[in-house]
């Protein structure tokens, strides 16, 4: 111990005697540790333990996918009948849970809030193992028909709109209309389904409940011990087959199961761009540690004769090693200490980016002890990578011959150069892999901005308008709700057009097959249908290429007539005019209070808009009066002719104004939501990779400057030399350029084959661009040429004003 106290001691002397080399050092293993352990805490709160519930390594939820569509989950929603027979027959999971989502209209003191909700089977508390923080769990007698209606509230919703009041428990609050009993406060992370409130549905063999409404619900199972996925699939498939000969509609006629956990099931497409983030951070401090690694290498042969003199008075090789390797571990400690800093302030950028939605809302993304052990970790890992090369390279070959050098080396080259240009070779490579990543994300950002939408998303606000159970239920009572208010709402100043909708555009609709009558086909034909009113078209900027829009007329006789986009009028009318055909919306006759057995006449055709976001193909589309149907969410789309966030507050109050029972939910810009949806995710890769690249960039400046610069010291006797024996000072400019030019085109090389193994991991994130796009391959190259250029010139420019004389004289 007391060894190695000496050799902590000198090293803490020797890193005080190069205090510039000991801050470049630090500051580089700071970059290096600090965004590896942002990032790994992020991983670490959202893949690796998002969830607190019991054996959330085991839950898994299965969707029927249809093989015809292989972009699509397919369908992970399922009758209660369908659900108690998955329940039921399977052989892989202990226990089944199902939930489905629900608006939930609290009313109190005259006010309506909604709150986001969920019928939940009696069996969920104890399926995912969380005690209540106050009160009890739902019970399988909390779900009887005759049973006193009782519902459990988040923790979230008790914090924020109940001042945490634990005499709440045991109160009656009016819910949708309902007085129900609240009956447990769960703790901050319980929010399975993102819910607030959670009310228990009965297992029932009925296929709609008693509203008569039919009832869907997600399925979640929990796998037995050493069960796969793949063998959860397989024993799903055979049920799936005998549900779909009796429930024929319900189950496309090619499908298969799908089965998928927990965390893929909320993170998604998101995991991959935290796979690409773990990847680029790597490679991040890869580079750190090699740009230490040559600053050591470089100080270990400036110490030669240090090194020998210390070997002269008895110290063994192994002695010298653990003294050097001593100072690259103090290094790396200083590092890691000013990385968990770096990590500390970085975290929180990194979790305000993420967008929303795209994680677990369980999730707690924060500085963990966990996070700290890693960076402990990365810090001794990075030691061995720093230190023990360089300290190895520093003792071996004949240690008395240095007594008689300079410590600077002399003649032509320098030794360690092969491995020190290596290193510089793999950084730039790593660089180029990194700009790479961060040049696909800003091609996809750039491709996704510029998609044609087919409507005019500016100045349009957007809002959803929950209903208070048992009102505007029927058709004809929403066609007087909205006609009421859409002629209020276009009376306000500022607005231009207003229109009903039954989904956010271009965020799809109301989706099922499609008859033609008169028509053949093979391959199955489907359509989104949207529920809206006359002023649809001009609010959203549509183009009528043919026949009429929906008039007043239409809405207020609930007129069985249709506009169609371009595509539908292609797919399922080929070449003849559509204006007077009919067609039928197959999942009407699905539902209760929908038009069974109904045709539609078509009698306008608009210009295709995006309707199924904005990297998916286009799907064909109708647009039909909003009251044939009671069925079915519907929201406002309001045209302004300043900012939608001005007019806010007013729209609001003509709301409550009408009905003070209704909720007004999700209110923002359609840009926003555009933004929100569609441009987050590669905004965020952009920014995160940007930033690395960024720093990994400025690394390999430091690279390779620093061993041009070392290697020109090294060589300024064979410089002095030829200068001597009629060199040019452009003669020497072009040899040490060209030496260095050398190392970063072969390091671009590298990093451009390498950077197809990051585009495979960004698959999923990037769009609109080829992941081996030339125009980024070739662009990032260049600029890592330029700065290869100018990395370089300075020392090249040095090197050009040695004196010859002295630098014959040189030691």
């Amino acid at each position: 111990m007391s060894g190695w106290w000496r050799d902590l001691r000198h090293a803490g002397r020797a890193i005080r005697k190069s205090p510039g080399f000991a801050l470049v050092a630090i500051l580089t293993l700071a970059l290096g540790i600090g965004t590896t352990t942002a990032i790994f805490s992020a991983v670490d709160g959202i893949l690796i333990e998002p969830f607190p519930y019991k054996d959330a390594d085991r839950l898994t939820s299965f969707y029927i996918h249809d093989v015809t569509r292989p972009k699509d989950n397919g369908r992970g929603g399922f009758s209660m009948p369908e659900f108690m027979d998955y329940r039921d027959q399977n052989h892989v999971f202990e226990d089944v849970m199902g939930n489905s989502f629900l608006d939930v209209l609290y009313t109190a003191h005259g006010e309506t809030q909604l709150f986001p909700g969920a019928l939940v089977t009696p069996n969920m508390m104890e399926f995912l193992g969380v005690a209540p923080l106050l009160g009890r769990w739902i019970t399988p007698d909390d779900a009887k028909a005759d049973a006193p209606p009782t519902f459990v509230m988040s923790y979230r919703a008790w914090k924020e709109h109940f001042n945490r009041d634990p005499a709440l428990i045991g109160q009656a609050f009016t819910l949708n209309n309902v007085p129900r009993t609240l009956i447990a406060i769960m703790p901050p992370r319980f929010l399975p389904g993102n819910a607030d409130m959670w009310m228990p549905v009965a297992f029932t063999h009925a296929d709609v409940q008693n509203d008569g409404l039919p009832l869907f619900l997600a399925a979640r199972g929990r796998l037995k011990r050493g069960m796969s996925l793949e063998a959860a699939a397989a024993d799903l498939m055979p049920i799936a087959t005998r549900l779909s000969q009796a429930r024929p509609r319900d189950y496309p006629k090619q499908f298969t199961v799908w089965t998928k956990t927990f965390t893929d099931n909320v993170v998604g497409n998101f995991k991959g761009m935290l796979y690409a983030l773990m990847a680029a951070v790597a490679m991040l401090l890869l580079i750190a540690c090699s740009n230490v690694a040559n600053l050591l290498l470089a100080r270990a042969t400036t110490r030669d004769r240090e090194i020998a003199i210390r070997a002269s008075l008895g110290a063994g090789r192994a002695r010298l090693v653990a003294q050097l390797v001593m100072e690259s571990l103090l290094l790396s400690l200083l590092g890691c200490g000013l990385g968990c800093l770096f990590a500390w302030v970085g975290l929180k950028g990194v979790v305000a980016m993420i967008p929303a939605g795209a994680i677990s809302p369980t999730s707690v993304v924060a500085f963990s002890p966990l996070a700290l052990g890693f960076a402990l970790v990365v810090s001794l890992v990075t030691t061995l990578l720093c230190g023990w090369a360089p300290a190895l390279h520093a003792v071996r070959g004949e240690l008395s011959t240095r007594l008689v050098g300079s410590g600077k080396g002399a003649g032509g080259g320098f030794r360690h150069g092969r491995l020190r240009a290596a290193l510089v070779v793999f950084e730039v490579a790593l660089s180029i892999v990194l700009l790479v990543g961060a040049g696909l994300m800003m091609r996809t950002l750039f491709a996704l901005e510029y998609v044609d939408l087919g409507f005019n998303p500016q100045n349009v606000l957007s809002t959803r308008l929950p209903f208070p159970k048992g009102r505007y239920e029927t058709a004809e009572q929403k066609r007087i709700f909205f006609t009421q208010l859409i002629d209020r709402l276009q009376t306000l100043p500022g607005v231009v057009a207003a229109t009903t909708t039954s989904a956010l555009p271009p965020y799809g609709g109301i989706g099922g097959d499609v008859t033609v009558p008169g028509t053949s086909h093979t391959e199955r034909w489907e359509a989104l249908v949207q529920l809206c009113s006359e002023g649809y078209v001009p609010t959203l900027g549509l183009r009528l290429t043919r026949g009429r829009g929906l008039s007043r007329a239409d809405i207020d006789g609930a007129r069985r007539v249709a506009i169609v986009n371009q595509l539908l009028a292609r797919t399922f009318f080929k070449d003849t005019d559509p204006i007077g055909r009919s067609l039928k919306f197959d999942v009407f006759d699905r539902f209760p209070d929908t038009p069974h057995d109904a045709y539609f006449e078509v009698i306008g055709v608009v210009a295709d808009a995006k309707n199924r976001g904005l990297q998916d193909p286009l799907m064909p589309e109708a647009f039909v009066p909003f009251n044939v149907t009671g069925m079915f969410n519907r929201g406002v789309l309001i045209r302004t002719a300043t900012s939608p966030a001005s007019l806010v507050s007013s729209v609001r109050r003509e709301i409550f104004a009408l009905d003070a029972g209704v909720a007004v939910a999700n209110v923002g810009s359609l840009e926003d939501f555009l933004r929100q949806f569609s441009y987050a995710g590669p905004e965020f890769g952009l920014t995160t990779l940007g930033a690395f690249a960024g720093i990994g960039l400025m690394l390999v400046i430091a690279g390779v400057f620093s061993v041009m610069a070392y290697a020109v010291s090294l060589q300024t006797h064979e410089i002095g030399i030829r200068m001597a024996l009629g060199a040019q000072p452009g003669d020497v400019l072009r040899m040490i350029l060209k030496t260095g030019l050398a190392l970063v085109v072969l390091g671009s090389l590298i990093g451009v084959v390498a950077s197809a193994a990051l585009a495979r991991v960004m698959a999923n994130q990037i769009w609109g661009v080829s992941p081996t796009d030339p125009a980024t391959l070739s662009t990032v190259v260049a600029i890592v040429l330029v700065v290869g250029v100018v990395a370089c010139v300075f020392p090249a420019r040095a090197a050009t004003r040695v004196d010859p004389l002295i630098a014959l004289r040189y030691d």
